[in-house]
């Protein structure tokens, strides 16, 4: 009943399929014109003689009205196949085949009273002529050709009954059955037929949409080449990414067009090597990335491609896609860069560093020779960093990294570990000797002096280097001995190689130890005092004595200043420690004379820390002792450090009253700019400048006497450090000198034997009164 039409089943657009059937109306309509006229005619010659040619004229108008009106309808129907269907316009067509077919009924119905059956027969053939065209010429609408038939047949049949003729009565239904049954096949299979080639259409517009909307896209296009791996159909976008017209690219080979100038030399990329043999293999490939050369510039394409065969399966291309994706190759190559390279120096960094060591432990086991990796850390470099900032450092560190360049060979590999510390990766490390003249190659050109920005920069090297397998089969093992031969070299001063040694780890674990007992020292009561004096160098009475820190640790022993004092300030245990030793300190010192001063010394990590001047404060109020009776002693570097802060927790010392010694001039940093803004009450002249002045060394001499005759021109006092045998004594008296210390007048004691010390010096004033 669908296929007829006489009912739209739901779960699909049927007024979409009726469109398609009956689109064939318009079509067929001048052929049908044409049958109709035909048999009209031949009807029209039957009865020529028989019926009164009024009546014949009459029928044939009314055919030809009929005929008109149906081409009316069939000509609305041009564009059914393109749009819906209405009810009403069915309803029309349907009207028009049973109105056609009544017109018919007339010459069966009337004309045939008047004629022989010979006559009869003759009109039946006529018809069921006109049966079988309506049937093959009308596939689309079965619902007309089944009106006609069923209407005309049906008049034919009740004809032939009426005069007695079974046997045609009989032959006419069956003939009309079969035309019935083949119309309404043939509008299954024509709807079939149609319903796919929609399909197909559909689908051929959403693809050459999709392919529309993909060519107009900003970054891809599609390409296509022939068996000759010659450029076919090309699409603008195609034609925009190679920089050309379409018509100067189609019929070119598609390698010449993307090789540049590698076309003439052979010379191709390598993977234009590889798209050139995929071509050829005509295999299929995706995300194909190649360098291409387009008007001179290197670009980076994406291309995947398909063959493609003809409707015999024969090979006949190539079609596919592709993009330029070089900013995002760029993108992606500056990320690995990043990855890989330190942005400041551009050298690499502890990743690759690391890969290529690894690189070269794995050559070294495969050809039984040796590596070696040197880690260098810059002496000095944070006194330039805090004192003129990090742009200066920055650019320091930069031309650090040029000079690291001179030196490197193929053989090796030099980058960045991080802050102020490089590393270098010798991949054949057999002659050892040759890692030596390597690290002192690098420890004499970092050495010499910098020019930036205007500056002129002293800056050392330390190198510490370990011996791949032999001191390490693995990365991490290798880079931590090659640390560890480091900080030996960092330890002993700076400036120098060592080579990685078994007993450094013994060197750390002591030290981890070491650092471990420290922080429990103070609440341990570990720590205790000691007392150097300073006297008078004309009258040799104590006028101060220094406080100096002992550490009598529990698993230890007894442990140098020289080696606990630079870990505590390490690990920033010192401003504790600093700050017991200010309050033990105050609390000897208020048990002595009022005229005796105590000197203590503060490092640099405890003048920068915000709460110093509280622990002073804290440590005289506790103690009772006058401010004045305190001297805080520092020295040089901590100016280097951070010259403003320090510069500002002096003044609020000061500003209590209590007095402040610079310690060691002469032997760091020296600058007469602090001298001028700070009022010291003390300059301590070091004693390798008195021992150098007593063997008679001119330096010496002059440096003393210019540190005397500054200190006497900025009303301030000078001590002589060291003072050790009489010749010393008497040359920094006649130096100008104004207080000694040292051995010679009294080693460091206990607060009991300072108070001993002042004893016997009042008994000896008490006998001299006497006599």
């Amino acid at each position: 009943m669908a296929v007829l039409g006489l009912t739209d089943p739901g779960g699909g657009d049927w007024a979409r399929l009726r469109g398609l059937q009956y689109a064939s109306l318009a079509k067929a309509s001048v052929a049908r014109m044409a049958t109709h006229g035909i048999a009209a005619l031949a009807v029209a010659g039957l009865f020529i003689g028989h019926v009164h040619y009024v009546a014949l004229i009459a029928w044939l108008a009314a055919l030809a009205a009929s005929l008109h009106y149906s081409s009316k309808i069939d000509a609305t129907l041009v564009d059914a196949d393109r749009r819906s269907m209405s009810p009403d316009e069915v309803k029309r067509q349907t009207v028009s085949a049973i109105f056609n077919a009544l017109i018919w009924v007339v010459p069966t119905a009337v004309f045939s009273l008047w004629v022989d059956v010979e006559t009869q027969l003759k009109l039946w053939t006529v018809l069921a002529m006109l049966m079988a065209a309506s049937a093959i010429l009308l596939p689309g609408v079965p619902l007309g050709t089944l009106m006609f038939t069923g209407i005309v047949g049906g008049a034919a049949a009740v004809e032939f009954l009426f005069g007695g003729l079974i046997y045609m009565t009989v032959a006419v239904l069956a003939f009309s059955v079969t035309i019935s049954a083949g119309a309404i096949e043939a509008a299954r299979r024509y709807l079939q037929t149609k319903i796919a080639e929609a399909g197909i259409v559909e689908k051929n517009e959403v693809v050459s949409l999709l392919l529309r909307e993909y060519e107009e896209g900003e970054a891809d296009w599609l390409w296509q080449i022939d068996t000759s791996r010659r450029v076919r159909s090309v699409s603008p976008r195609f034609a925009f990414a190679l920089g050309m017209e379409p018509k100067d690219i189609d019929g070119k080979p598609i390698i010449q067009l993307i090789a540049g100038p590698a076309w003439e030399t052979g010379e191709f990329p390598s993977s234009l090597h590889d798209l050139a043999e995929r071509l050829k293999r005509r295999e299929s490939f995706s995300n194909l990335l190649v360098r291409v050369t387009i008007n001179g510039t290197n670009r980076w394409w994406e291309l995947s491609g398909t063959p493609k065969l003809d409707e015999s399966g024969v090979f006949d291309g190539f079609r596919g896609v592709g993009s330029d994706v070089t900013e995002q190759r760029e993108s992606a190559d500056k990320i690995a860069y990043l990855a890989r390279y330190d942005t400041l120096t551009g050298l690499p960094n502890r990743m690759m560093l690391t890969e290529a060591l690894g690189d070269a432990l794995a050559y070294a086991e495969q050809w039984r020779t040796r590596c070696a990796f040197l880690m260098i850390d810059l002496d000095r470099f944070k006194a330039v960093n805090d004192t003129l900032g990090h742009l200066v450092g920055d650019q320091l560190l930069a031309r650090v990294s040029e000079r690291l360049k001179e030196q490197i060979t193929e053989n090796e590999l030099c980058g960045r570990l991080g802050g102020d510390e490089f590393a270098i990766v010798i991949r054949d490390a057999s002659d050892i000797d040759h890692v030596n003249r390597v690290a002192e190659q690098v420890i004499e050109r970092l050495s010499q002096p910098y020019e930036v920005d205007h500056h002129t920069l002293y800056v050392g090297a330390s190198v510490g280097s370990a011996i791949g397998p032999r001191d390490g089969s693995t990365v991490e093992t290798l880079m931590r001995n090659a640390d560890l031969a480091l900080y030996r070299s960092k330890d002993g001063g700076g400036g120098e190689h060592f080579t990685y040694e078994p007993a450094l780890h013994a060197h750390a674990e002591e030290r981890r130890k070491l650092e471990f007992s420290l922080r429990r020292a103070l609440e341990r009561n570990e720590f205790v005092l000691h007392f150097q004096p300073v006297v008078d160098a004309h009258t040799e009475q104590v006028v101060s004595f220094e406080a100096l820190l002992r550490w009598n640790s529990q698993e230890h022993g007894f442990v140098s200043p020289a080696k606990f004092i630079p870990l505590a300030e390490d690990t920033r245990l010192i401003v504790p420690i600093g700050e017991w030793v200010l309050r033990e300190a105050c609390r000897e010192a208020a048990n002595w004379p009022g005229h005796v001063r105590i000197a203590v010394n503060v490092s640099g990590e405890q003048l920068l820390d915000q709460n110093f001047a509280a622990s002073i404060v804290g440590a005289l109020s506790s103690s009772g002792l006058q401010a004045n009776r305190l001297e805080i002693e520092v020295t040089e570097s901590i100016f280097v450090r951070d010259a403003t802060q320090a510069n500002a927790a002096l003044e609020q010392v000061m500003a209590l009253g209590c007095g402040v010694s610079l310690d060691d001039f002469g032997t760091g940093y020296s600058s007469l700019g602090y001298l001028r803004r700070l009022r010291f009450s003390n300059i301590k002249v070091d004693r390798s400048f008195v021992q150098g002045a007593a063997t008679g060394n001119q330096e010496s001499l002059a440096i003393i006497r210019a540190v005397v005759a500054m200190a006497d021109s900025l009303e301030m006092s000078t001590t002589a450090e060291g003072v050790e045998t009489e010749l010393e004594l008497a040359v920094t008296r006649k130096l100008g000198c104004k207080k000694i210390q040292g051995y010679f007048f009294g080693r460091p004691m206990p607060a009991a034997e300072a108070i001993t010390l002042f004893q016997q010096q009042a008994r000896a004033q008490g006998g001299e009164s006497a006599a």
